[in-house]
């Protein structure tokens, strides 16, 4: 077999490893919340996965820093919640989920994500 070919080979391999790397095998790190819990917006969400205590009361507090207006609304969906966050201002959220799981947030274009763990 030709070097050109083995190390075309070689090379495809390594993408596909990196590439599942990168994407699937992120570690998430969740960050709990109990009362209320400051998420940044800016090129995404910090903390991007939150976990929740199930039938409490919690308040997400989104400071949206980034002017690109793909950001400038988060949606919740699973909570019917579509909300638009002003720049450099802080925008409260109210939520009490009724059940476990995850549920996705996102920014109003569904290019940006986060996560609320319920348990």
């Amino acid at each position: 077999m030709p070097v050109d070919k083995i190390f075309v080979i070689i090379s495809g391999i390594v993408g596909i490893i990196f590439t599942y790397w990168f994407f699937l095998k992120k570690n998430e790190v969740a960050v709990e919340a109990t009362d209320e819990i400051k998420i940044l917006v800016d090129g995404g969400y910090q903390p991007s996965v939150i976990k929740i205590p199930i039938h409490k009361k919690t308040t997400l507090t989104f400071f949206r820093k980034d002017p690109s207006s793909c950001l400038e609304e988060v949606v919740l969906s699973d909570f019917k919640i579509r909300q638009f966050l002003p720049l450099e201002k802080q925008v409260a959220i109210d939520i009490t989920p009724a059940k476990t799981g995850e549920f996705v947030f996102s920014c109003g274009m569904n290019m940006f994500h986060g996560k609320l763990i319920v348990s």
